[in-house]
């Protein structure tokens, strides 16, 4: 049976796994669905249509589901919050539900490690084993990929996408795209790099070889950058390079980068 305070507060219709536990002064909606091994800690709330995967711990007074921040939100919206498994939401983070006009999901994958106060606005799609050290924020509409780091006090504008295994610097302001595999940092930031660290935990040498012979290609083109993509996704074989260029190339918001050409 749950283990469940007796302060917390449970609507009647909120689907609650046997082993969950939810600590004092909590919330949890009618609509909510709290998976096996979930841990509400005190004074934390789940609003809304939330669905929260098993064995993710939301620690105190985190405040998941809530409306959106957006002033064409009506309340009969049907929108609701995804969270994956074993994610951990520290203290006073904010994840907002999605909007009926931006595909009513905001969605956190799983293995997410969301620190304190940070923020996830409406729409997000937030990849697996994605870091958001403490403040962190990310507007509406913001999507982030996989086994990306978000460095504290970092704000990543609206409609921004941030490829798989960037490396964001620490309060760094992020207003445009960063593609896969890269770190940025800076207010502006731009694309300082590969994240050498990120690769070499995760990738082999010649796959590491391979994206670090592109990215000198594609960052010392100057202005032609999806140019020398385009020609690296009609000729290069190696995936990653492929999903990096793929990335570029599709670009809407564009890539901060230094223009320099090679000599």
């Amino acid at each position: 049976m749950a283990n469940i305070h007796p302060s917390a507060i449970i609507e009647d219709g909120a689907t609650v796994a046997s082993d969950v536990k939810i600590g004092a002064f909590t919330f949890v909606s009618k609509d909510s669905v709290l998976k096996n091994g979930v841990e509400v800690m005190q004074g934390a709330q789940v609003y809304g249509d939330t669905f929260v995967g098993e064995n993710t711990k939301i620690y105190p007074y985190a405040v998941i589901g809530m409306p959106p921040q957006d002033s064409g939100y009506v309340q009969e919206d049907d929108v609701k919050v995804i969270i994956g498994k074993n994610c951990k939401i520290r203290e006073f983070v904010t994840i907002n539900a999605g909007t009926s006009h931006g595909g009513g999901i905001t969605r956190i994958g799983d293995d997410c490690f969301i620190m304190i106060y940070c923020h996830i606005g409406h729409d997000c799609q937030v990849g697996d084993s994605v870091i958001m050290a403490n403040s962190a924020g990310l507007a509406g509409h913001v999507e982030i990929g996989s086994f990306t780091v978000i460095g504290g006090a970092t704000p990543v504008h609206q409609f921004v996408k941030i490829g798989e295994g960037c490396m964001i610097g620490g309060a760094s302001a992020i207003s445009q795209d960063i593609p896969p595999f890269c770190l940025a940092e800076g207010n502006r930031a731009v694309v300082k790099g590969l994240n050498a660290v990120g690769l070499k935990r995760r990738f082999e040498k010649n796959d590491i070889r391979a994206l670090q012979g592109a990215f000198r290609k594609l960052f010392r083109s100057g202005d032609a950058i999806k140019d020398v993509a385009e020609e690296f996704l009609k000729n290069e074989k190696n995936e990653k390079v492929l999903q990096m260029c793929s990335f570029i190339k599709e670009t809407t918001r564009g890539i901060p980068y230094e223009r320099k050409k090679d000599k």
